[in-house]
């Protein structure tokens, strides 16, 4: 049996506590969990100087219609709070690589947009970060395995964000490109 707390017995009756099995895939999904995306960042930091959450924001925006989301909606696709997404945004507009403005249709709503130098350094990042992506994820799992993390990623997130997440908009040719 899995290691539990000290608590009231008649409380531990009612918890299923995980089996030896069960806590070692735990520990070992809990811990690439936590492991990953230090990996991934310190690539795009150390060879583009963009964090893994630039770059995923930078990436959401390449998927929207004209590039552009509202800052709501980019926060609820990178999984981020508005104040850690503003503060992303706010550098990757120092560099040139995101615009924000007033939405044209309700100027209380903020709209992100990536900028062409956006889509450059995008461009420039992708090899990288998918070398990385290959090197710790998918070269060491192989495609039956890969492809059943991709079934279990997408069951873990129905059951935390919901189905269908995310529910972004993306852009027209990619969904002709994918039956949606």
């Amino acid at each position: 049996m899995g290691t539990t707390p000290d608590l009231d017995p008649a409380d531990e009756a009612d918890t299923r506590w995980l089996d030896d099995g069960e806590l070692r895939s735990w520990l070992a999904f809990s811990g690439m969990l936590l492991t990953l995306p230090g990996f991934l960042d310190a690539q795009l930091q150390r060879d583009e100087d963009l964090s893994l959450f630039g770059y995923l924001v930078m990436a959401g925006l390449s998927d929207a219609p004209e590039r552009t989301l509202r800052m709501s909606e980019l926060a609820v696709l990178t999984q981020g709070s508005l104040s850690r997404l503003s503060h992303a945004v706010a550098k990757l507009e120092r560099n040139g690589w995101v615009e924000r403005r007033p939405c044209p249709g309700n100027g209380r709503v903020t709209i992100a947009t990536l900028t062409d130098d956006g889509v450059a350094k995008l461009v420039a990042a992708a090899p990288g970060h998918v070398a990385a992506v290959r090197r710790l994820v998918t070269d060491p799992l192989g495609p039956e395995l890969f492809a059943r993390l991709g079934e279990a990623s997408r069951r873990i997130l129905d059951a935390t964000a919901g189905p269908g997440y995310p529910a972004i908009p993306r852009r027209a040719d990619d969904r002709a490109d994918d039956g949606a």
